[in-house]
């Protein structure tokens, strides 16, 4: 029988970028974003643009995000990300328009893999199109694209690809309804 064993794990192969940035970043993070100071968001996304990341007009970046590399960020424009999100951008992360990620919502785009006794990191971009709305406390999974005006409702696990103009409920999230019936 297999068992994992975590000293054979090895992430070497992976290189989020040079020490001296991320550590930068890391203080950044903690100064500007991941704090309850209410800093302006346009100082935030001109601080993102200085690290790399694309982002669009009328960004709005509440307190207490956790942002892990922005320059594996793409954001649209008028986009909101509430409260106590968690971008965690081992790899890309594209974030279209009028966009909203509510309070406390996990765009998780690492993972491991549980079927190798060494525990492999295993990456995957996640794609917010246009108009998608992540509700609060919901989480968007490796590899997932949401695609343009789907609805991710609160405390819910998208772990598969969200069609055009629907809601999602539940974990894992399952398709509810259209959004804007015709």
């Amino acid at each position: 029988m297999n068992r994992v064993d975590l000293k054979h794990y090895n992430n070497d192969w992976y290189n989020p970028g040079p020490l001296i940035k991320r550590v930068c970043w890391y203080v950044v993070n903690i100064l500007l974003f991941k704090t309850s100071i209410p800093w302006p968001y346009s100082i935030k996304c001109v601080v993102l643009r200085c690290f790399g990341a694309k982002v669009g007009n009328s960004v709005v970046i509440k307190p207490y995000v956790n942002i892990k590399y922005p320059w594996f960020l793409e954001i649209g424009n008028h986009v909101w990300v509430g409260e106590g999100c968690w971008i965690d951008s081992l790899c890309k992360i594209t974030i279209g328009s009028n966009v909203v990620i509510s309070q406390g919502a996990y765009l998780l785009t690492g993972n491991h893999d549980y079927k190798s006794e060494s525990f492999d990191l295993i990456l995957k971009e996640i794609i917010l199109e246009d108009g998608v709305w992540i509700g609060a406390k919901s989480m968007v999974c490796p590899g997932v694209t949401c695609k343009e005006n789907s609805v991710l409702a609160a405390g819910s696990v998208a772990t598969h690809d969200l069609q055009v103009n629907s809601i999602y409920q539940g974990n894992p999230a399952k398709l509810k309804r259209e959004r804007f019936p015709n």
